[in-house]
C-alpha cells in the first residue's frame, strides 16, 4: 500500500510559507511555516503530522496486539510528543514518547504492559522514526 502527500513551499526560510495536502483530501492546503513550526503561530507543522501519525498507528497495532492476547481494550488514548532538536548543523527529531491510556476491566497489567512494549516496537511508524521512542502506558481498570 502507497500513500501520497504533498507540500508546497513559497519564498525563503523565514519568511515563506507552505501547504500540506494528503491524498485522501484530509489535509487540504493546511499551512506551515517558519512561525508555525518553530514560533507557536497557528498552522501545523511537520513535527505535529508524525507526532500524530505514530499515535495513530501505536493506538491500532495496540489494539491488535491486546486482542490477540485476548482483552479488548474500551479506549485507547495515546498522546505522541515529537522532540525536534538542534543537532550539529541542522535539526534532528530526537525522540518521540507515547504517553498512553488504555481502559480494559479487569485487565492483566503485565499482559497489558508486555502488549504495550511490543506494539511500541513494532507500529510501523515507531520503525520508520530514527528517534528514541519512550513511552508511559497506563492501564485503567
Amino acid at each position: 500500500m502507497k500513500q501520497k502527500a504533498s507540500a508546497i513551499w513559497n519564498g525563503g526560510l523565514k519568511d515563506g510559507s507552505g501547504t500540506i495536502t494528503t491524498g485522501s483530501g484530509v489535509l487540504s492546503g493546511v499551512p506551515y511555516s517558519f512561525r508555525t513550526r518553530f514560533e507557536g503561530e497557528k498552522g501545523t507543522n511537520p513535527e505535529e503530522l508524525v507526532g500524530a501519525a505514530h499515535a495513530g498507528c501505536f493506538s491500532m497495532a495496540l489494539s491488535m496486539i491486546l486482542g490477540l492476547a485476548n482483552m479488548t481494550p474500551q479506549k485507547i488514548e495515546t498522546e505522541a510528543t515529537v522532540t525536534l532538536e538542534k543537532v550539529g548543523d541542522g535539526f534532528q527529531v530526537t525522540a518521540s514518547h507515547l504517553d498512553v491510556k488504555v481502559t480494559i476491566p479487569g485487565a492483566d497489567e503485565t499482559a497489558f504492559q508486555e502488549a504495550a512494549e511490543t506494539a511500541k516496537a513494532n507500529c510501523p511508524i515507531s520503525k520508520l522514526l530514527n528517534a528514541k521512542i519512550t513511552m508511559t502506558a497506563t492501564l485503567v481498570a
